[in-house]
Parts: structure tokens; sequence; C-alpha cells
């Protein structure tokens, strides 16, 4: 896999029929190792080893329901409270992050309603936070760090 533009970190892998595997510490199992996958990992990593968010509260790849469809989100990192804190979506480093990628985010966080956006396809990193009231986000230089 390409380098990403994340601090280095060691992974566990394994082979298994023809796929390099990755483990997953948060869903606690190996899963494939597509790019998004690589970009996901990091994404946690990052968001754990950098910032302190406790893997508690970090969720990975569930379902939600966004007009009556089915949608998966990557990264989801909750408040100590149990609201959702950030919501992350990951891109495979060869997807140009646009506007159609800030537009998917925010309709999930229609529903979701996290406090802070993450987008990131491991190369370049986008950081927003929300203004409900208003209807737009802000953009950051980063993501907030932990704080209990």
């Amino acid at each position: 896999m390409q380098p990403l533009n994340f601090p280095e970190y060691d992974f566990r892998f394994k082979n298994n029929q023809n796929n390099i595997l990755i483990f997953d510490v948060i869903r606690k199992k190996f899963v494939v190792l597509q790019p998004e996958e690589w970009v996901r990992q990091h994404t946690v990593r990052y968001l754990m080893d950098q910032k302190g968010y406790p893997k508690s509260l970090i969720n990975v790849e569930k379902q939600l329901s966004v007009n009556g469809l089915k949608k998966r989100y990557d990264v989801v990192v909750f408040s100590n409270t149990g609201a959702i804190a950030i919501l992350v979506e990951c891109k495979s480093p060869d997807i140009n992050i646009d506007q159609n990628t800030f537009d998917q985010i925010a309709r999930y966080n229609l529903q979701l309603r996290a406090k802070y956006l993450m987008v990131t396809n491991g190369r370049e990193h986008f950081y927003c936070k929300m203004d409900f009231e208003h209807e737009k986000y802000r953009f950051l230089k980063d993501i907030p760090d932990f704080s209990r």
C-alpha cells in the first residue's frame, strides 16, 4: 500500500487465500486490506494515538438509514455522554476529495448530528466544525484533541 499523510503506525497483517488482511483494533478482527481500509486504519490510529480518543469511544463501519436508504459510515467517535462527536468519511487515496464528498458526509450528518466532520483520502485531510443553527460548517486546521 502507498504511504499516506499520517504518522507511521505498526499494523498487524496476515495472508488469507491470496488476500492481505489488516487487523482492525476496533472491530477486533482481520479485514481485507483495500485502499479505503488502509486510510480507515490510519485514521483510527491517528484519532487514538495523536488526538487521544479512547478506543472504547470509536466505532467503525456501521449501518445507518439516510432518507430511507441504508448507508454505512466509516468512523464515528462518541463523546463521554454518548453523543456523536466526530463523523469521519474515508476515501481511497486515488479518489480526489471534492464537493460531492462533503455533500455525502453532510447528508449522513443530518441524521447523526456530529459536532465535527473529518474527510480524508489519506493524502489530504479536511476538518470542519458544524454550525447547526446556520446550517453550515467551518473549516478547521485539525480535529480537536480528546478532553474528558
